[in-house]
């Protein structure tokens, strides 16, 4: 799981130098065992072109308003940009946006050794343009918790499998069930159940997100908990999610004070 390196925390802005068609040499990526999306049944979806130093990767994020896109913090890099209302990442869609990371600011504790505080919030340079193609989702409230057993959904653009480095062009979805915080203690010691969720049912080996993934929503009943962070190297699951609701504080504060 991951984009494939780790940067120190930091405050960062700028404007993407990037081609609209930059992210056309990246690996392409997507998620295990999963299925395509119905395009645009996820409008809230957002692609991530990350250049970091002369290298790129790619994360997913989403759209929490007209402005602002949330994503993992170790997504950071020098330029981002952001593609909105896509389906196909190799095609030039009419219901595509692209737009420029102006400002991010990755969680001031975000440990790039232990992944916890994984959670960085994206000021695009202008508005988005909410449509069909292109809207936000739901947010969870403040300490709003999940069950054990919730059904819940995860999408990318990110690795099929190990062996698989250019993956599919189009969205991938995949079914992914909350399961006790014991599972992903068991998985690693960095584990911290107050700012991180466990999902994936380790019986169902194939359904997983893996390498590219990152940053996406953990959607359950329509709301964003969680942010998918990282797991296991072979991408099996369970995978650990940022647990939203407890950045919900922080989110609301840097919202008021990116805003111009």
């Amino acid at each position: 799981m991951g984009a494939g390196y780790r940067l120190e925390t930091k405050w960062s802005w700028g404007c993407c130098l990037l081609s609209p068609l930059a992210f056309l040499m990246l690996w392409g990526s997507e998620i295990i065992g999963g299925k395509e999306a119905k395009p645009h049944s996820r409008p809230y979806m957002a692609y991530l072109d990350i250049q970091v130093g002369n290298k790129k990767n790619i994360c997913g994020g989403f759209l929490v308003s007209k402005d602002f896109v949330l994503t993992a913090a170790h997504c950071n890099g020098d330029e981002i940009m952001v593609y909105l209302g896509a389906h196909n990442i190799r095609t030039k869609e009419k219901s595509q946006q692209v737009i420029c990371a102006h400002r991010w600011m990755p969680h001031p504790k975000y440990n790039n050794k232990t992944f916890n505080n994984d959670i960085m919030l994206l000021k695009l340079l202008h508005r988005a343009k909410l449509n069909k193609w292109v809207k936000t989702i739901i947010l969870p409230r403040d300490r709003e918790g999940v069950e054990v057993g919730d059904e819940c959904s995860v999408a990318g653009w990110g690795q099929t499998s190990t062996n698989n480095r250019l993956g599919s062009d189009t969205l991938q979805e995949v079914d992914m069930k909350v399961v006790p915080d014991a599972e992903c203690q068991e998985l690693t010691e960095r584990y911290k159940s107050s700012t991180m969720l466990c999902a994936g049912d380790p019986e169902q080996r194939n359904k997983s997100s893996f390498q590219g993934d990152s940053g996406g929503p953990l959607v359950c009943e329509g709301t964003a908990q969680g942010i998918i962070s990282f797991g296991h190297k072979n991408g099996t699951p369970p995978r650990v999610f940022t647990r939203v609701s407890t950045f919900i504080p922080w989110i609301q504060e840097m919202m008021r004070k990116l805003q111009p």
